[in-house]
């Protein structure tokens, strides 16, 4: 019983740890923009093609 005084104002920390780092996370603008990293990686590859560039062996 004496565990409790111990591992609930720890968890109570640990929550509000996870929300401050993602308080933060939406306050530097790290969710701004989700569409274009997702497609950068196509442009690389375009690039690549375009400029030949070593083959790619996962196509």
């Amino acid at each position: 019983m004496d565990v409790l005084f111990l591992l609930v104002p720890l968890s109570v920390l640990l929550g509000l740890g996870v929300l401050g780092l993602l308080a933060w996370a939406v306050w530097s603008g790290q969710f701004e923009d989700m569409e274009s990293e997702g497609q950068r990686i196509f442009q690389e590859e375009a690039l690549k093609r375009t400029q030949g560039g070593p083959p790619n062996p996962l196509d």
